[in-house]
């Protein structure tokens, strides 16, 4: 029987991802939802039709108007990527992250409880968990939520609506959390793609304070595999953890990335601290190790000479 998907924010950047790890690796139809926001990933949209098992839909997961025009059929799962992302944004005016992040959760939870689809993936984040101290154990799945600025607050709000329709509806409902994820086709206002963007371009880079916040990253097509194997294999109601082990400053990002396109780490340029800025973020993943049998198989070397080829292929025209 043809499974169906509906993968709403597969414009975005795990969710570009993902839909094309789905569609080399199995054979699943692919209905991908997005609103098309300055995030996208517009150019792949044809890319991908070239399949014959991707339809694109744009619509706002937030307006139950819009969302309602994807629901032709009933879907093996929803997996939810679509989000407003960006720390920096949601500081400046949250009330988009709470629009899309919150409000539009709710709308596809609704759905699943009206059974239009017979599961959802929720994609979370992390930064839901707060900041950890430099010898504090890495994040479990147990650790209280206490996020500290508007997107990861908008976050954990939509993890908690996700636990609260399975333990109230017993809907089939699980949620992944993920660390940093890099990779191809981020958009340059990440902290990697803008490095090597300016780097490549001999421009200034900011980065926020000391430069010694650390971060735990994942190459993004490890993070593919983990929530295949969720969306496969995964429990309902349970939330599970996806980390790269791979603990780094944003300072030693940055100065890998000039060592590899040989550029003077005098681009590098201190600016004021962003508010609210979480010190260190690490993942326990032992949990989807022992149960769905993940872990991450891309080394941060190996993620990061990927990553900087593809953004250099993309500036000169060959990408």
């Amino acid at each position: 029987m043809t499974k169906h998907l509906l993968i709403t924010g597969g414009a975005g950047f795990i969710g570009a991802n993902f839909i094309s790890y789905l569609l080399s690796n199995t054979n699943y139809y692919i209905c991908n939802a997005d609103s098309l926001t300055y995030a996208a990933n517009k150019e792949l949209i044809q890319l991908f039709e070239k399949s014959g098992r991707y339809h694109f839909t744009q619509c706002d997961i937030s307006n139950e108007a819009s969302l309602s025009s994807v629901f032709t059929q009933e879907y093996e799962a929803i997996i939810n990527f679509a989000a407003e992302t960006h720390v920096d944004r949601s500081i400046i005016n949250a009330a988009p992250f709470i629009h899309t992040n919150i409000n539009g959760t709710f709308n596809l939870l609704e759905a699943v409880l009206k059974g239009k689809a017979r599961k959802m993936i929720q994609i979370s984040t992390d930064e839901v968990y707060g900041s950890l101290q430099p010898a504090d154990p890495p994040f479990t799945e147990e650790s209280p939520l206490a996020p500290n600025n508007p997107y990861s607050a908008s976050k954990a709000n939509a993890d908690l609506l996700v636990r609260s329709y399975y333990k109230t509806h017993q809907l089939p409902l699980i949620v992944t959390r993920c660390s940093n994820n890099f990779g191809p086709m981020q958009h340059l206002e990440k902290l990697i793609p803008k490095t090597i963007y300016h780097a490549i371009n001999n421009m200034k880079i900011p980065l926020y304070g000391d430069g010694l916040n650390i971060r735990d990253w994942i190459y993004v097509e490890d993070h593919c595999k983990a929530i295949h194997l969720a969306l496969e294999n995964g429990a309902p109601g349970e939330v599970y953890n996806i980390g790269g082990t791979e603990e780094k400053t944003n300072l030693e990002i940055v100065q890998m990335i000039l060592k590899h396109l040989k550029k003077d780490t005098q681009l590098i340029h201190f600016i004021e601290d962003r508010k609210g800025h979480d010190r260190r973020y690490a993942m326990d993943s032992t949990k989807i190790l022992k149960e769905l049998g993940w872990k991450p198989c891309v080394s941060f070397e190996e993620g990061m000479k990927k990553t900087i080829e593809w953004y250099k292929l993309r500036m000169e025209g060959r990408g």
